[in-house]
């Protein structure tokens, strides 16, 4: 391990990360068009999504667990795999016990991707660690970005039968990492048996800077996940098509991605802790002029939704970074808890949120979201920064 590349290990953790993420982002754009073909209503489509981001995010953890003792580099290969061979396959069934099955297979493709990944973007790196999360997280928000549009524009100019054949990338990916990303060198004394892992994870937890660190992760992920659920569902209702929902989505998350690729520098001017007060804050008086825009100004609401991505990931480099320095040793485990549990969390409240908004609309629901971050903001960040670990 002494002898890896760094700029040739990060290029395919990196490369791994956006083709893994095009996949995670293919469903939300045509998830209106799939629940109109099985005959679900809104409410049961977004249990179908919850259950794919739960999956996909609940169970990084435990899969980062076994991936810090194991130190074997299977968790990137098949993680990969599995996401892109079920994700692709998913939209082209004809039935919703078929449709749930490949989603979760997928989605745990991916829960098994992405904390083994994290933990080797820190290992190796020998140089900013700050700077290579950054661009790290950024390429996976790319893809995710690019997921919606390319799922978008095939289910509209060729249909949903063509999707199977994306599969072909992720299996070439995962294959390539095999060869370029280096063997973890196993040093005996940093193993820790399976026996541990109680210890483990009540360690993590009881660690309060962490925990508030993961709050953040939950109420920002909050807002995106309502957001890129719901919103599709309101443009369909408007009449727009699957390639503008997919550009929508697709444009969020690019500039999401950029936020995430400016955190380093934007952080190094304003200071870390203004970087959380602005992520969490800014969403709330955003979403309330979008209310107000999306249908006289269809064009405005678009420009402000995408901008809203932007402030919302500019935060997402700098928790995982100042979470994965509070307990080093754990840096998969960690690297779980802030890019997948938080998602988790949201996802199961999304089974809930899905028929709140079918009942009383998305764009309060959508709303009341923003709020509880903006509020609870001053009183989270300034305790954080008091805690010394």
């Amino acid at each position: 391990m002494e002898n890896f590349s760094e700029k040739k290990t990060q290029f395919w953790l990196n490369t791994a990360h956006f083709t893994n993420d095009i996949y995670t982002g293919m469903l939300n754009p045509i998830m209106p068009f799939i629940a109109m073909r099985l005959g679900i209503t809104m409410a049961i489509a977004t249990v179908v999504l919850s259950m794919s981001h739960i999956c996909a995010s609940l169970l990084q953890p435990i899969f980062g667990f076994f991936a810090d003792n194991l130190q074997k580099r299977a968790f990137i290969f098949w993680g990969i795999i599995f996401t892109s061979v079920f994700i692709s396959l998913a939209p082209s069934v004809n039935n919703l016990i078929l449709l749930v099955l490949f989603i979760i297979l997928g989605s745990l493709g991916s829960s098994f991707f992405h904390p083994q990944a994290l933990g080797l973007a820190v290992k190796f790196t020998k140089t900013d660690v700050a700077k290579n999360m950054g661009l790290f997280m950024s390429l996976g928000t790319l893809g995710f970005a690019l997921g919606p549009v390319v799922s978008a524009g095939i289910v509209q100019f060729g249909g949903m039968d063509k999707l199977p054949y994306l599969s072909v990338l992720g299996i070439l990916v995962g294959l390539s990492m095999f060869f370029f990303v280096p063997k973890i060198k196993i040093d005996e004394k940093d193993l820790k048996s399976h026996e541990d892992f109680v210890h483990t994870f009540k360690t993590i937890l009881s660690n309060r800077k962490l925990n508030l660190l993961n709050l953040i992760s939950i109420l920002k992920s909050l807002i995106t996940t309502s957001a890129c659920i719901l919103l599709p569902f309101l443009w369909k209702d408007m009449g727009h098509s699957a390639f503008y929902i997919g550009f929508a989505l697709f444009a969020f998350n690019f500039m999401g991605g950029l936020g995430s690729f400016l955190s380093r520098k934007f952080e190094l001017k304003v200071g870390t802790e203004n970087v959380f007060y602005f992520s969490m804050m800014l969403p709330l008086p955003m979403l309330i002029l979008f209310m107000f825009t999306y249908k006289q100004f269809p064009v405005l609401s678009l420009i402000i939704f995408i901008l809203i991505g932007l402030i919302q990931w500019m935060a997402v480099p700098v928790t995982m970074v100042m979470a994965q320095s509070v307990i080093p040793e754990y840096k998969s485990i960690i690297g779980g808890f802030i890019n997948g549990f938080s998602w988790g969390v949201v996802a199961i409240a999304m089974t809930v949120i899905g028929f709140v908004a079918q009942a009383k609309g998305i764009i309060p629901v959508l709303i009341v979201v923003a709020f509880i971050p903006a509020l609870l903001s001053v009183p989270i960040v300034k305790k954080i920064f008091s805690l010394k670990s």
